[in-house]
């Protein structure tokens, strides 16, 4: 055997060693990118918490905008046959309020001519001018029964008034009432989101009114100031099932 077959040899085997070594560490390595491997996202920056200003000062002695105070109002002269809602009739329902409020909406209140413009919501009337909208029915209150949501046009201002409706005890309530220039309204679950301009270019506001179980009445219960943006093709929509209407104007 010739004297240099174990040196050859031993370099053989240790050149073996470390082509599986460096094999093993190469699939240790892969293993660990295929499954996801922790990996550093760089310095965190250190948490940084709120300054209280003014600490010495003395508590506002009145309380603040109730934003979470709601109101509510029995309906006159509107039945609600078989306590069912979509039985009563809208048009009745803005009458019934005008006829509640003459201080608004007779002589020189601040939405006369809504008044005069009733009197087209009727056969023989100008649809056109017939300030009342669009109905839309979804339970709003928890109770398992569809609610009213109505809108009408408010002149000479062009506000819009936004009302929703339950029935409580047989009688036809009024758990929430809003005025404001509006450019939509939007159901989503079981609250009402009303947009409206603001003064400034691509921003508007979004006002969300919640039920509130205590006070049994639509709570204003977030106010926003957000950007528009542009809305295309790719804008996410509303996953809520839409709610029924009754055939008249959309409610914008």
């Amino acid at each position: 055997m010739p004297r240099t077959r174990p040196a050859r040899a031993a370099r053989a085997a240790r050149a073996a060693v470390a082509a599986c070594a460096v094999a093993l560490v190469a699939v240790a390595t892969a293993g660990c990118g295929d499954t996801g491997g922790l990996r550093g996202a760089g310095a965190t920056p250190a948490a940084v918490g709120p300054d209280r200003l003014w600490p010495d000062l003395r508590p506002a002695s009145s309380p603040a905008w109730p934003y979470d105070e709601g109101s509510t109002e029995t309906v006159k002269g509107v039945t609600v046959p078989g306590d069912d809602i979509h039985a009563v009739s809208p048009v009745a329902v803005v009458r019934a309020e005008i006829a509640a409020h003459a201080d608004d909406y007779g002589g020189k209140g601040a939405y006369h001519a809504t008044a005069a413009r009733m009197d087209d919501c009727g056969p023989g009337g100008d649809a056109r001018r017939c300030p009342v909208l669009k109905a839309y029915y979804r339970d709003l209150t928890g109770d398992g029964r569809d609610d009213m949501t109505l809108g009408f046009r408010l002149y000479p201002t062009n506000q819009t008034a936004v009302r929703v409706y339950t029935v409580e005890h047989h009688r036809l309530v009024q758990v929430m009432s809003d005025n404001d220039a509006i450019t939509g309204v939007e159901l989503a679950g079981r609250t009402v989101i009303v947009r409206s301009p603001a003064g400034i270019t691509g921003y508007e506001y979004r006002t969300t009114w919640a039920w509130d179980a205590q006070q049994r009445a639509m709570v204003f219960s977030r106010d926003e100031f957000l950007r528009t943006g542009r809305r295309g093709h790719g804008a996410r929509t509303s996953r809520t099932p839409a709610p029924s209407a009754s055939p008249s104007a959309s409610l914008r």
